[in-house]
Protein backbone atom coordinates (compact mmCIF):
# COMPACT_ATOMS: atom_id res chain seq x y z
CA UNK A 1 0.00 0.00 0.00
CA UNK A 2 3.03 2.29 1.10
CA UNK A 3 4.75 1.36 -2.44
CA UNK A 4 1.72 2.42 -4.38
CA UNK A 5 1.11 5.33 -2.80
CA UNK A 6 4.78 6.57 -3.30
CA UNK A 7 4.27 5.85 -6.77
CA UNK A 8 1.14 7.63 -7.60
CA UNK A 9 2.42 10.56 -5.82
CA UNK A 10 5.72 10.17 -8.31
CA UNK A 11 3.58 10.26 -11.16
CA UNK A 12 1.46 13.16 -10.43
CA UNK A 13 4.70 15.21 -9.82
CA UNK A 14 5.43 14.10 -13.22
CA UNK A 15 2.45 15.09 -14.63
CA UNK A 16 1.99 18.41 -12.95
CA UNK A 17 5.34 19.18 -14.65
CA UNK A 18 2.97 19.93 -18.30
CA UNK A 19 1.57 22.37 -16.54
CA UNK A 20 3.31 25.47 -16.94
CA UNK A 21 2.17 28.59 -16.49
CA UNK A 22 2.74 31.17 -19.37
CA UNK A 23 5.94 33.32 -19.24
CA UNK A 24 6.31 36.67 -18.34
CA UNK A 25 8.06 37.63 -21.32
CA UNK A 26 6.89 40.86 -23.00
CA UNK A 27 8.91 43.74 -24.39
CA UNK A 28 11.29 45.17 -21.01
CA UNK A 29 10.91 48.78 -22.68
CA UNK A 30 7.94 49.42 -23.86
CA UNK A 31 6.34 52.84 -25.34
CA UNK A 32 4.66 53.07 -22.05
CA UNK A 33 7.31 52.26 -19.67
CA UNK A 34 8.19 54.28 -16.97
CA UNK A 35 11.26 55.47 -18.46
CA UNK A 36 8.93 57.36 -21.08
CA UNK A 37 7.48 59.61 -18.56
CA UNK A 38 10.07 59.99 -15.04
CA UNK A 39 13.31 61.03 -15.08
CA UNK A 40 15.58 58.12 -13.92
CA UNK A 41 18.93 58.31 -12.60
CA UNK A 42 21.77 55.53 -14.25
CA UNK A 43 21.76 55.04 -10.30
CA UNK A 44 18.50 54.27 -9.53
CA UNK A 45 17.45 52.10 -12.87
CA UNK A 46 20.22 50.03 -12.07
CA UNK A 47 18.66 49.43 -8.98
CA UNK A 48 14.99 48.90 -10.45
CA UNK A 49 16.91 46.63 -13.13
CA UNK A 50 18.14 44.53 -10.20
CA UNK A 51 15.79 44.15 -7.47
CA UNK A 52 12.47 45.37 -9.10
CA UNK A 53 11.95 44.86 -12.56
CA UNK A 54 11.89 40.42 -12.92
CA UNK A 55 8.31 40.85 -10.73
CA UNK A 56 7.35 44.87 -11.72
CA UNK A 57 7.32 44.48 -15.72
CA UNK A 58 6.53 42.72 -18.65
CA UNK A 59 9.98 40.92 -18.47
CA UNK A 60 11.22 38.60 -16.19
CA UNK A 61 14.77 37.01 -16.45
CA UNK A 62 13.79 33.35 -15.44
CA UNK A 63 16.37 31.73 -12.92
CA UNK A 64 17.23 27.69 -14.01
CA UNK A 65 14.44 26.34 -11.12
CA UNK A 66 11.38 28.18 -12.72
CA UNK A 67 10.93 25.24 -15.16
CA UNK A 68 10.00 23.09 -12.29
CA UNK A 69 6.25 22.66 -11.01
CA UNK A 70 5.08 23.82 -8.21
CA UNK A 71 7.97 26.29 -7.75
CA UNK A 72 6.97 28.28 -11.28
CA UNK A 73 3.59 28.42 -10.01
CA UNK A 74 4.72 30.08 -6.84
CA UNK A 75 7.02 32.38 -8.84
CA UNK A 76 4.25 33.39 -10.87
CA UNK A 77 1.95 34.42 -8.15
CA UNK A 78 4.64 36.59 -7.59
CA UNK A 79 5.22 38.38 -10.49
CA UNK A 80 1.77 38.67 -11.00
CA UNK A 81 1.06 40.18 -7.23
CA UNK A 82 4.39 42.66 -8.33
CA UNK A 83 2.94 43.96 -11.41
CA UNK A 84 -0.78 44.09 -9.85
CA UNK A 85 1.31 47.04 -7.19
CA UNK A 86 3.06 48.24 -9.74
CA UNK A 87 3.91 47.55 -13.60
CA UNK A 88 6.92 50.19 -14.60
CA UNK A 89 6.12 48.81 -18.14
CA UNK A 90 2.39 50.00 -17.88
CA UNK A 91 3.01 53.11 -15.97
CA UNK A 92 2.28 55.78 -18.42
CA UNK A 93 -1.10 53.80 -18.95
CA UNK A 94 -2.14 54.63 -14.72
CA UNK A 95 -4.12 57.83 -13.75
CA UNK A 96 -1.82 60.51 -12.55
CA UNK A 97 -3.23 60.18 -9.17
CA UNK A 98 -2.35 56.13 -9.19
CA UNK A 99 0.94 57.02 -11.10
CA UNK A 100 1.40 59.48 -7.61
CA UNK A 101 0.54 57.01 -5.50
CA UNK A 102 3.01 53.76 -6.81
CA UNK A 103 5.71 56.64 -6.50
CA UNK A 104 4.36 56.81 -2.80
CA UNK A 105 4.35 53.51 -1.78
CA UNK A 106 7.82 52.41 -3.42
CA UNK A 107 9.38 54.97 -1.07
CA UNK A 108 7.29 53.70 1.62
CA UNK A 109 7.56 50.24 0.85
CA UNK A 110 11.68 50.56 1.07
CA UNK A 111 11.55 52.24 3.87
CA UNK A 112 10.05 49.82 5.39
CA UNK A 113 11.66 46.69 4.19
CA UNK A 114 9.15 45.30 2.52
CA UNK A 115 10.82 44.98 -0.93
CA UNK A 116 12.04 43.66 -2.32
CA UNK A 117 10.32 40.67 -0.71
CA UNK A 118 12.48 38.54 1.39
CA UNK A 119 11.92 35.30 -0.10
CA UNK A 120 12.53 37.32 -3.37
CA UNK A 121 16.08 37.59 -1.82
CA UNK A 122 16.31 33.95 -0.55
CA UNK A 123 18.03 33.32 -4.10
CA UNK A 124 18.36 36.36 -5.54
CA UNK A 125 20.89 37.66 -2.79
CA UNK A 126 22.52 40.63 -5.62
CA UNK A 127 18.58 42.06 -5.36
CA UNK A 128 19.02 42.90 -1.46
CA UNK A 129 19.26 46.55 -1.41
CA UNK A 130 21.79 48.52 0.78
CA UNK A 131 21.15 51.35 3.40
CA UNK A 132 22.53 53.53 0.49
CA UNK A 133 20.37 52.45 -2.33
CA UNK A 134 17.37 52.25 0.23
CA UNK A 135 18.08 55.78 0.46
CA UNK A 136 18.55 56.31 -3.46
CA UNK A 137 15.25 54.92 -4.35
CA UNK A 138 13.25 56.51 -1.79
CA UNK A 139 14.43 60.06 -2.48
CA UNK A 140 14.03 59.13 -6.37
CA UNK A 141 10.26 58.04 -5.62
CA UNK A 142 9.56 61.14 -3.59
CA UNK A 143 11.11 62.96 -6.21
CA UNK A 144 9.35 60.96 -9.20
CA UNK A 145 5.52 61.82 -7.32
CA UNK A 146 6.47 65.60 -7.22
CA UNK A 147 7.47 65.32 -11.26
CA UNK A 148 3.75 63.56 -11.61
CA UNK A 149 1.98 65.78 -9.58
CA UNK A 150 3.17 68.48 -11.41
CA UNK A 151 2.86 66.65 -14.64
CA UNK A 152 -0.95 66.12 -13.73
CA UNK A 153 -0.95 70.05 -13.40
CA UNK A 154 0.33 70.80 -16.60
CA UNK A 155 -1.51 68.23 -18.26
CA UNK A 156 -4.80 69.97 -16.82
CA UNK A 157 -4.00 73.35 -17.49
CA UNK A 158 -3.14 72.22 -21.47
CA UNK A 159 -6.19 70.47 -21.90
CA UNK A 160 -8.83 73.61 -20.38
Amino acid sequence: MRKRIIVIIVIILVLIQFLQPSHNNGEAMAATDITHELTIPDTVMKILKSSCYDCHSNHTVYPWYSKITPVNWWLDNHIQNGKRAINFTAFTNYTFKKRAHRMDDIAETVEKDEMPLHSYLWIHKYAALSQDQKKILIDWAHAAQKQVMADSLNSKSISQ
